[in-house]
């Protein structure tokens, strides 16, 4: 995983370095680019962070990129900066899942708490998404009779009712879900019904 950044795209030298400036002065990484073009030569899923861009920039605009982005399946917040808003696109960009819009000339304090909101919702995103790809990991050890009890386990069903449920007695369910939570590394059974809670997803 890559450090968190904020990824500047504008059009405007003066502006770009303003923004880098303000942003490295309030303690975050800042990466800068004259166009979407330029960003998206770059992205890669990996990145972290946000995506800070003007709306309305020679060639792609901000909405372009925007567009852009979510067809490559980019989970980055982006926050669209503009000095001529609009209300139709305002609409556009938050259907279109945009984190915040702004308007230029954006307060410094108000600039700062979108940009670390919009941080912290990709760092808990990608949080989630490691939990995610290891519990799938651990899953995938499970022979399909413990997969079903899991599935059964995560649904709150006491043991009896997933043996009558599958046709064994409450001891072989207790022998399962033994092996079961050793196969996911599971403490405690609410761990494990956190874990099989994704299979019903």
């Amino acid at each position: 995983m890559t450090d968190p950044v904020v990824y500047i795209v504008d059009d405007d030298a003066s502006v770009r370095d303003s923004l880098s400036l303000l942003i490295s002065l309030k303690k975050m990484r800042a990466a800068v680019f004259a166009s979407g073009e330029d960003f998206l030569s770059v992205y890669s899923p990996d990145l972290r962070g946000c995506v800070l861009t003007d709306l309305k920039m020679p060639g792609m605009s901000g909405l372009d990129l925007q567009r852009e982005l979510k067809e490559r399946g980019a989970a980055l917040p982006l926050v669209m900066l503009t000095a001529h808003g609009d209300i139709a696109s305002v609409r556009n960009a938050f259907l279109a899942g945009a984190f915040d819009f702004l308007e230029k000339p954006v307060d410094d304090d108000v600039l700062q708490d979108v940009l670390r909101n919009a941080l912290r919702a990709d760092a808990e995103r990608t949080t989630h998404s490691v939990r995610q790809l290891r519990s799938e990991e651990l899953v995938a050890t499970l022979t399909p009779r413990e997969r079903e009890v899991l599935r059964l386990v995560a649904r709150g069903l006491q043991h009896r009712e997933i043996g009558q449920q599958l046709g064994i007695s409450p001891r072989t369910i207790e022998v399962y879900k033994s092996r079961m939570m050793q196969k996911l590394q599971c403490d405690s059974l609410a761990d494990a019904m956190r874990i099989g809670m994704t299979l019903e997803a």
